[in-house]
C-alpha cells in the first residue's frame, strides 16, 4: 500500500509555471506506474501525465511540451513541472500510484490559472 500527499498547487497567471510534488510513504513506490490526473469542475477525471518504472514517460496532447513529469526514487516523491500554464488547465490535481492490481490516489491540490 502507498500513501500519496500532494502539494504545490496553488494560484498562478496563464503563462507562468507551478511545480506539483507528490511524497509517496509505504512500501511499494518504486515498483509502482506513477501517474499525475486532474479534474475540473463539472468534468471527469483525467490522465494528465504517467511515468513508469524505468522512466518511460507519457503526456495528454492537451499539455505535451508544457508539463515534465519526473520521479526521484530516492526521495519516494513524483513530480509534475507545469510551464506556460493555460486557464483551461484550472482543475485538482491528483498523483496516482499503480502497483499491480493495487491503485492509491492523494488527495488531491488545486491549480487555479488566471487569464
Amino acid at each position: 500500500q502507498v500513501w500519496l500527499v500532494e502539494s504545490g498547487g496553488g494560484l498562478v497567471q496563464a503563462g507562468g509555471s507551478l511545480r506539483l510534488s507528490c511524497a509517496a510513504s509505504g512500501s511499494g513506490f518504486s515498483s509502482s506506474i506513477m501517474g499525475w490526473f486532474r479534474q475540473a469542475p463539472g468534468k471527469q477525471r483525467e490522465l494528465v501525465a504517467r511515468i513508469s518504472t524505468g522512466g518511460t514517460t507519457n503526456y495528454a496532447d492537451s499539455v505535451k511540451g508544457r508539463f515534465t513529469i519526473s520521479r526521484d526514487n530516492a526521495k519516494n516523491t513524483v513530480y509534475l513541472q507545469m510551464n506556460s500554464l493555460k486557464p483551461e488547465d484550472t482543475a485538482v490535481y491528483y498523483c496516482n500510484a499503480a502497483l499491480f492490481a493495487n491503485i492509491s490516489w492523494g488527495r488531491g491540490t488545486q491549480v487555479i490559472v488566471s487569464s
